[in-house]
């Protein structure tokens, strides 16, 4: 008996013209996947750009999205191709590629990404995604193809100079916005409403659409209406760090303030 590989639910929307939800994770433990998948986000965003999970760790983060049916997105290390291809062994759904400058760089990103004929990707076939060889070859290999998604990550000025000849290229999916290093790259760090940052935005969603891409960015959840209506149907909206960041800091004010005991809140009750 050969085992199908599970499709890709973030694709299946996609294709259907629905919107993709993310979270980004950034904690090691994979309950926070599990509670970020439990809360109906169809994917879940994993990080080895920044900071670089033991494989152990990423392939339980993997097994908890995939213990609710939900996708993980790990983005990758720039590097040899086994930090490309190791995450889609694991059965990640996807990987995102970040500062892909130009069509030559993203042409090897698909190279290294898609099997035969779209690539050149090192075959193995004896981990998670080829179900320990329990998956038919070749099957398999297509599946590969269709039903894991590579997204190239946009986030530099020099990038949207030959932003068409990306686009235009075949054998990834979508084209990512990324407006954090985009800033600092223009010299308005964290300026996310600064002119050229929109219009970049616009750029890239114009571009995605044209040659029949998909496009994703980050936002927070006021935005994403705005960026929905551009065209964008992959978004990001929060991250586990903000989330425990904010409500930790929320409980302190909460107990500073309702505490007449805690003399180094200030506050106290008045009668």
């Amino acid at each position: 008996m050969t085992v199908s590989m599970r499709p890709s639910l973030v694709l299946q929307k996609l294709r259907s013209g629905e919107n993709v939800a993310c979270f980004k994770v950034n904690l090691a433990d994979p309950r926070a996947v599990e509670i970020a998948a439990l809360s109906g986000f169809d994917c879940i965003w994993l990080d080895q750009e920044h900071i670089g999970q033991d494989w152990s760790i990423l392939a339980a983060q993997i097994w908890a999205a995939k213990s609710q049916n939900k996708d993980t997105l790990v983005r990758v290390s720039r590097g040899s191709y086994s930090d490309y291809v190791k995450p889609l062994e694991l059965d990640a759904t996807g990987i995102m590629v970040p500062h892909v400058m130009h069509a030559a760089d993203a042409r090897k990103v698909v190279e290294m990404t898609r099997f035969h004929p779209e690539g050149m990707r090192a075959i193995d076939g004896g981990n998670a995604d080829g179900a320990y060889t329990a998956a038919d070859f070749r099957q398999y290999l297509k599946d590969a193809n269709r039903q894991r998604f590579v997204i190239l990550q946009i986030e530099d000025p020099e990038a949207l100079e030959g932003l068409e000849d990306i686009a235009r290229l075949e054998g990834y999916d979508m084209l990512f916005f990324g407006p954090g290093d985009f800033s600092q790259a223009i010299g308005a760090p964290g300026e996310m409403n600064h002119p050229e940052i929109t219009a970049a935005r616009e750029k890239v969603v114009r571009l995605a659409k044209k040659h029949r891409k998909f496009a994703g960015t980050t936002g927070t959840p006021d935005k994403v209406s705005i960026y929905q209506t551009m065209g964008y149907q992959f978004i990001s909206i929060g991250a586990d760090v903000i989330s425990l960041t904010q409500y930790c800091r929320q409980l302190m004010a909460d107990f500073n303030t309702t505490d007449p005991k805690n003399s180094s809140s200030g506050h106290y009750y008045k009668s």
